[in-house]
Order: C-alpha cells, then sequence, then structure tokens
C-alpha cells in the first residue's frame, strides 16, 4: 500500500490525502528564499472594493523597500484590475507559488485550501482584518497542527473596530495616497452638490437617505451618487440627480464635484470607512453618521459632522449650504487631519510593521 493510497482512511482524512497526492505530483517544495519578501494576498474581484483598494496602496507603498508580490486567492479576478498590476495565482502544480518570506492576508484568508500545505513555511505571518466576522477571524486563528505555520499577528483598521470586538491587535488605518486626493482649485458654478461615493450594492445604502435626498432636490440642490444604480427604483427621477455606477468617474474627479460629502450606511458597517478620509483628504466638509471608524478621525462641529438621525443630517447640511465660510474652514481642517494622520513619520512607522 503507498502512502498516498488512501485505503483505511477515514472523513477527517480525507484532505491531509488530498495534500499527499498533490505532494507526489508537484515533486519536493521549494526551498524558502533567504531574500525578504512580502506576498499580499486578497480575492481582486472589485476594482472599487475597499479590501482590494488597501491591499494595492500597501503594495504601491512597501514596493519602494523591498519586493512585493501579489497572489489572487479567488478565481473572478478583475479584468480591470489584471491589465493594472502583476497578479499572480497559487498554482502548486506549475510551481507558481510563494517562496516564503512573510504572508499577508487582507480580505481573505488560507483556511480550507491546499496549497497552504504545499508552499514554504512563512518566516511571519499577517491578517490585516477589515471586517466585524468573528468567523473570520477564527478561520485565521486556529492553526492546524499539520501546517505549522508561524502564529497570524493581526492588524486592525480602526480603533472603532478595536473597541467594538474587544480585540488585540495593532491599528493601521488603511493607507490613502493624499497626493492624489487634494481640494479642488476653485468651485464651478452650479446648484449646491451633495454627494457619496460607494460600491453599487444595498447594503451600502439606508433607506431613510431616500427621503433626504428628495428634500434636497426639493430645495434646490444637486445629489450626485457614485455606486447608486441600485437606488433607481427607490427614488423618483429627477434633473439634478445622478445615480451613477460604480467607476464612471474617477474617485477623485468625483469627490472635487461636491459642496459636501454625506455618508451613511445600511447593514453594513465600516471598520474604517476610507471613502470618508477621501473627502476629507479633497478638503470636503464630511456629514456622516456616528457609527463607522471614520468616526475615529472627526471631531463634530471642528473636521466634519456626525449624526444620528436624519434631521440632524439635514440641519447639518442646510447650515453648510447656508454658510460658504463654514465650508471652507471645515475642509481645510479635515485636510490637516487626513495629512497628519498620513504623515511621513506616521506611514513610515507603519510600513516598519511589515519589513521586521
Amino acid at each position: 500500500m503507498t502512502r498516498c493510497s488512501g485505503e483505511g482512511l477515514g472523513t477527517a482524512e480525507k484532505r491531509d490525502r488530498l495534500v499527499c497526492q498533490l505532494e507526489e505530483a508537484a515533486g519536493p517544495p521549494a526551498q524558502a528564499s533567504k531574500v525578504v519578501m512580502i506576498n499580499f494576498f486578497n480575492g481582486f474581484r472589485n476594482p472599487f472594493g475597499g479590501s482590494e483598494l488597501e491591499t494595492l496602496e500597501r503594495y504601491r507603498l512597501l514596493s519602494a523597500d523591498v519586493e512585493v508580490r501579489l497572489w489572487a486567492t479567488s478565481s473572478k479576478v478583475s479584468g480591470e484590475l489584471m491589465r493594472h498590476f502583476p497578479f499572480r495565482r497559487v498554482s502548486p502544480l506549475r510551481r507558481n507559488m510563494p517562496n516564503g518570506g512573510t504572508y499577508v492576508f487582507l480580505g481573505a484568508h488560507w483556511r480550507d485550501k491546499v496549497w497552504p500545505y504545499l508552499i514554504p513555511r512563512p518566516r511571519r505571518l499577517i491578517y490585516v482584518y477589515n471586517t466585524f466576522h468573528p468567523k473570520i477571524i477564527q478561520l485565521t486563528t486556529r492553526m492546524p497542527r499539520v501546517l505549522s505555520w508561524p502564529a497570524a499577528e493581526l492588524v486592525l483598521i480602526s480603533d472603532f473596530q478595536k473597541r467594538l470586538l474587544q480585540m488585540d491587535g495593532v491599528v493601521h488605518p488603511s493607507p490613502i495616497d493624499i497626493q492624489r486626493f487634494l481640494p479642488r482649485s476653485a468651485r464651478q458654478d452650479g446648484p449646491f452638490t451633495v454627494g457619496r461615493l460607494s460600491r453599487d450594492t444595498p447594503e451600502k445604502h439606508h433607506a431613510d437617505d431616500i427621503p433626504l435626498y428628495t428634500a434636497l432636490l426639493a430645495d434646490g440642490d444637486a445629489v450626485r451618487i457614485q455606486g447608486g444604480l441600485c437606488l433607481k427604483d427607490m427614488i423618483v427621477p429627477h434633473p439634478r440627480l445622478e445615480l451613477l455606477p460604480a467607476g464612471q468617474f474617477s474617485a477623485v474627479e468625483f469627490l472635487q464635484s461636491l459642496d459636501v460629502f454625506y455618508y451613511r450606511t445600511g447593514s453594513h458597517v465600516e471598520t474604517f470607512g476610507r471613502v470618508v478620509l477621501e473627502a476629507m483628504a479633497c478638503g470636503l466638509p464630511v456629514v456622516c453618521h456616528s457609527h463607522g471608524g471614520y468616526s475615529d478621525h472627526i471631531t463634530h462641529g471642528e473636521n466634519g459632522f456626525l449624526f444620528d438621525t436624519p434631521d440632524q443630517a439635514a440641519r447639518l447640511i442646510a447650515g453648510l449650504k447656508a454658510n460658504a465660510a463654514l465650508r471652507v474652514e471645515v475642509g481645510r481642517k479635515a485636510r490637516q487631519t487626513v495629512e497628519h494622520l498620513y504623515s511621513p513619520s506616521a506611514l513610515r512607522q507603519r510600513l516598519d510593521f511589515y519589513l521586521r
């Protein structure tokens, strides 16, 4: 009987049997490289997704210091992203696999996969935890004994997330290129414009916002929602209402067209909400629901505004519409907040964590 014949194996041993068979087909695993290398793992399915953007920005920043490779864990990788980034797919049979170093999982996990058993052991294992789902933590911290990977080091993306989950880990805000997200040089002619930007999915929107948008339109304002096609059957069409598909304009171009950035989600709770910080980087006054990771960086009435009810949101937007000087001052302080959060020294400290 051969080692991988499977005779006498129980159900619990099926995975080990499959690993064994693949090992024989692929040959001995490659030896881990002695050169420092960072490997990022993500599904890379959505070119506008927060975890994808966060992974790619970390890739950009760290590539200046060390070799970084991008590994796609999904079979449905975005064609748009494939055209712009050098993704690799894990395939032990083709000898296309990470060769040791630091493995960083962001928006993906390694459990219930066969290939982790066939690749060199990582020197470090880092999991960037950007959700509120405890199941994902269980998937990544309960290490099968046979795998013998190092314990996962957890990176959280907001103090808000850390407080709610009562978890240990370092906190690194989702990185944003604030040299791209800049305040516009001058306001264009046109109506006072309120807008928001997100993925085009229902959970990113709140049903109570529809009456707010309707009231703004009735008051002569313009409403622009990129990632808003999912709302088209919920709101009456209007000449000053734009429901745009995700990605129709670059995030920078879209944000610079607004006077106020408004944000609240539905069932999806933002662990960080990078789009809010992008809006602040563009010098916009933001009016956001108080329950979200971005609230860690907003001091109400100084560099932005937080609300709990639709009536509060409506009054805040009306006050900003009536006071252009207030919009400028709050937007200026919002920009200062982001410059401090992503200062060269702050970024250097976060990047050094991965280079240890």
